[in-house]
């Protein structure tokens, strides 16, 4: 199937950064709810989704606005903390570079919709370089106003100026699949642990999987 457009997750798509989320809502959870996370929760209420979503599935929907974003401001933080830390796995997925780089000159126009904050959004841009592919104002974030993924999504397909049904999007959790799905694409790309893709594979609107963008390495 050919596109038009890309759209890409950020967290565990073109950066892998899964088990500092993890440690971040773990510390959140704590403090919330006095327990940490459990692993199904990671997968099915977790990964994938707007923070404010989370701290009021933590707070059983009893955060007031400014708890909202108090908390996840602080989880951002604690998550920012722990990238520094871990220097040797701060950088980009191997090939998502030169994967840019190729849809750069091939004038294919792409941007990026992603469940973090402008705080995180910044830090990325800053960490990696992002805007000498990116116009900053262009990437899609959670700025407060998305009710959830299918709105960034419908957001970022109007940014980039192309139809969802010629979009191709790279996404990671389960959440995440499921909402492209629901935004009306139906090329989207799974970037999955190998013992993942056969599971990954049936689900709708999937029409592959990865590791890594190192293909692009022989564009």
């Amino acid at each position: 199937m050919e596109y038009q457009g890309i759209i890409f997750d950020f967290n565990g798509t073109l950066f892998f950064d899964n088990d500092k989320h993890v440690k971040a809502w773990n510390e959140i959870s704590k403090i919330l709810r006095g327990k940490e996370i459990t692993l199904k929760e990671l997968h099915t209420k977790l990964n994938g989704t707007p923070n404010i979503q989370n701290i009021l599935y933590f707070t059983d929907g009893k955060a007031t606005k400014e708890d909202q974003k108090k908390y996840s401001q602080k989880k951002e933080e604690y998550y920012r903390k722990f990238c520094k830390e871990d220097k040797d796995s701060f950088h980009l997925v191997d090939g998502v570079c030169e994967f840019f780089d190729y849809l750069k000159e091939k004038g294919i126009p792409f941007t990026i919709a992603s469940a973090s904050i402008k705080e995180n959004i910044d830090f990325f841009i800053e960490s990696f370089g992002l805007d000498r592919w990116i116009k900053p104002e262009d990437i899609i974030y959670d700025d407060g106003t998305y009710e959830n993924k299918i709105a960034m999504f419908h957001k970022a397909a109007d940014v980039i100026g192309v139809d969802m049904k010629d979009i191709r999007i790279y996404e990671d959790s389960n959440s995440g699949l499921k909402n492209a799905y629901d935004a009306g694409c139906r090329q989207i790309v799974a970037i999955c642990d190998k013992e993942k893709e056969e599971e990954f594979l049936k689900r709708p609107g999937v029409i592959k999987t990865m590791q890594d963008f190192s293909f692009a390495k022989e564009l």
